[in-house]
């Protein structure tokens, strides 16, 4: 096989939630070839509501990366997004977008070819997949030994986790990726994992097993992009080396190669705000940690405050990681 710097590098980022949009919607900016592979353990809800009636993949996390990803005219894109307010009984919380994605579905058979050929209507660039084509059923099992079923029910608990798995509905099988995804983290030359919540949108990728495994034999650069702010239920107390400690432990692998991690600090107004049952207070930093689970270290302000939350600057975090990628040899 011979070396070509020149050929388009391609960027794989795993996750959901809020954080992926993030990046995904800064990288299409790039010269990048991108996939988006997004959770599907998702309860809660318009998505939870779905998945329960439909029995489809939930579909909120999908449609928030297709926005990101797509160069649809602004009003185009509010309207997917549009969410019915609570009066519309009959509608009451769910997305535009997320009934398309549900309509296309049933149409085409399947969430992979409804996501395609809504993305070629959107005008998305790069390839979103689901996680798994079927929705799965994300488990916590605490410290003292007690289970809960259901993303949306682990951080009420506020107990330590021992760890999370996943399962299909139908529990006498193992949840399987897609081979779109396993290919594609495979060709990678780098795989981002996150931002978003360890426990409820990172790992629950992870957890299939064959994907995960491919995170893990991927010769491409694997990037971890630590969270600014513990989280309530999830990651009381964590610092930076925690979380990638606990990616690792789960993967029974140190299989991360860099972690970007925010240095700034967050304005003390910002701090200990659980109206959202969101923020408790800024990750702590550990570097000795983090190079004892063998990791390099980009350290640098990615904080951007916005809307009176907490969040990584798109901007400056794909700057990181173009840098990082730019410099990374390249196979064919």
């Amino acid at each position: 096989m011979s070396q070509n710097p020149s050929r388009t590098k391609k960027i794989v980022v795993i996750g959901g939630g809020t954080g992926l949009p993030v990046i995904l919607e800064e990288l299409k900016n790039h010269n990048t070839d991108i996939t988006a592979i997004v959770t599907v353990a998702d309860d809660g809800g318009s998505s939870g509501i779905i998945r329960d009636h439909v029995n489809i993949v939930p579909p909120g996390d999908i449609r928030n990366c297709m926005i990101a990803l797509s160069d649809m005219p602004k009003l185009e894109k509010d309207i997917f997004q549009y969410r019915f307010h609570s009066k519309d009984s009959f509608f009451s919380g769910h997305a535009i977008g997320n009934l398309i994605i549900v309509a296309l579905t049933e149409m085409k058979g399947s969430i992979f070819d409804a996501i395609r050929l809504l993305s070629v209507m959107m005008g998305v660039k790069g390839k979103i997949y689901a996680a798994a084509d079927e929705p799965l059923s994300l488990y916590a099992e605490f410290k003292d030994g007690t289970v809960v079923k259901g993303e949306s029910k682990i951080a009420k608990g506020r107990k330590k986790i021992e760890r999370v798995y996943v399962k299909p509905l139908d529990e006498t099988r193992e949840a399987v990726a897609s081979r779109h995804v396993i290919n594609s983290i495979l060709e990678a030359d780098m795989v981002v994992i996150g931002p978003g919540s360890l426990y409820t949108s990172i790992l629950p990728n992870l957890m299939i097993h064959d994907l995960g495994q491919a995170v893990i034999d991927t010769k491409a650069e694997k990037v971890y992009i630590c969270n600014i702010m513990t989280q309530l239920g999830e990651t009381e107390g964590f610092t930076d080396a925690e979380h990638i400690k606990v990616l690792h432990d789960h993967l029974k692998a140190k299989f991360i190669d860099t972690v970007l991690v925010n240095t700034e600090k967050v304005p003390d107004e910002y701090l200990n705000q659980q109206a959202d049952e969101e923020y408790l207070l800024q990750v702590r930093h550990d570097f000795k940690g983090l190079r004892e689970e063998n990791c390099r270290v980009i350290s640098a302000d990615f904080l951007d405050m916005k809307n009176g939350g907490v969040y990584h600057d798109g901007k400056k975090v794909v700057s990181e990681l173009i840098n990082l990628i730019s410099n990374i040899k390249t196979i064919c």
